[in-house]
């Protein structure tokens, strides 16, 4: 028996979520069917104004609610290093740090290591032609450390092999606070391949 249909519609929406599955769907129906209706109007205008008020920075490529983005049009910030990030949310981590004065390019995305860089939407060209007309020292692939990051970190590296721009990549290894024994293999070779010295 399926519930009434706006109800069971609701859950066939919200089971498309990442990670919500049908039982998932169904509570968060039942929770929003239960709340004040001011709250359901709000979020429903949260959900409407997400893709009509927001765009892609028209030069690096975040997500944006003004073209160019903040960030962008930021003078101060370092023009000749340049980030580059799969996503905003990675683009945001990397701000959240108050490390980084430079600018970014968002790929929006990262290549699967079974589909060729061409069956993506990457911003990969738009990369090399800001690469082509601006005076970039320093690129930074602040990618994942996971498959399709390294993936890539590989593609764009060899892409910019003759170029002029210094390549480099963000450190890995142990967290702080991490204890030898629980690290795996990989983040133990990655610590030990990128130590630095101690004076």
């Amino acid at each position: 028996m399926r519930y009434p249909a706006p109800l069971q519609n609701l859950i066939d929406h919200l089971s498309k979520l990442p990670t919500v599955g049908p039982k998932t769907a169904e509570r968060f129906a039942f929770f929003l069917l239960r709340q004040n209706p001011a709250f359901v109007n709000s979020l429903a205008q949260s959900l409407l104004q997400l893709q009509s008020n927001l765009s892609l920075c028209q030069h690096c490529y975040t997500i944006t609610s003004a073209s160019p983005c903040h960030i962008c049009s930021d003078t101060k910030r370092l023009q000749n290093i340049l980030c580059v990030v799969a996503d905003t949310k990675d683009l945001i981590a990397i701000e959240n740090s108050g490390q980084f004065k430079g600018r970014y390019h968002v790929l929006n995305g990262t290549i699967s290591a079974l589909n060729s860089p061409s069956s993506h939407n990457l911003t990969i060209k738009q990369l090399l032609l800001r690469l082509k007309h601006e005076s970039i020292d320093e690129l930074i692939i602040a990618l994942n450390p996971d498959l399709e990051g390294e993936t890539t970190a590989l593609y764009l590296a060899k892409l910019l092999a003759d170029s002029h721009v210094r390549l480099t990549r963000l450190a890995r290894g142990l967290p702080a606070g991490a204890s030898l024994d629980y690290a795996d293999p990989m983040t133990l070779a990655h610590a030990l391949n990128f130590r630095r010295n101690m004076t």
